[in-house]
């Protein structure tokens, strides 16, 4: 019996846990500085000789189908994002397209065979 209350208390104490990390998410903006660390992320993939940075990576289940638009490749997939992911993306098609960059988003991992984390990445 302790071991069961136990247990379901280190359970409520993880779903609290994933609960503060999802409210964080839907209620963080765009740093003022981005712009200067936009720059600096850029320039220094490109000295690397890279041609694309990761901007966001969160859980698949933050977006509103649960990650189904990114991972069949739909073109309004934009439409699926919440939160800091929607103004990110609100961001990149304000200031970062009309300057030709491209954004681009992808199911990165597959847990149990479902969608995990995605990430955004832009690319030039």
């Amino acid at each position: 019996m302790a071991r069961r209350k136990e247990a379901q208390e280190l359970e409520k104490k993880r779903q609290e846990e994933q609960s503060a990390i999802h409210d964080a998410f839907m209620h963080q903006h765009v740093r003022p500085d981005a712009k200067e660390r936009f720059t600096r992320a850029v320039r220094a993939a490109a000295e690397r000789g890279e041609t694309e940075i990761e901007i966001v990576r969160f859980p698949s289940g933050y977006c509103s189908d649960g990650g189904r638009a990114i991972n069949n490749f739909e073109p309004d997939w934009p439409d699926s994002l919440t939160g800091f992911a929607r103004e990110v993306y609100d961001n990149y098609d304000r200031y970062l397209r009309p300057a030709g960059y491209k954004l681009r988003a992808q199911i990165l991992s597959y847990p149990g065979g479902m969608p995990g984390d995605v990430g955004i990445f832009l690319h030039w």
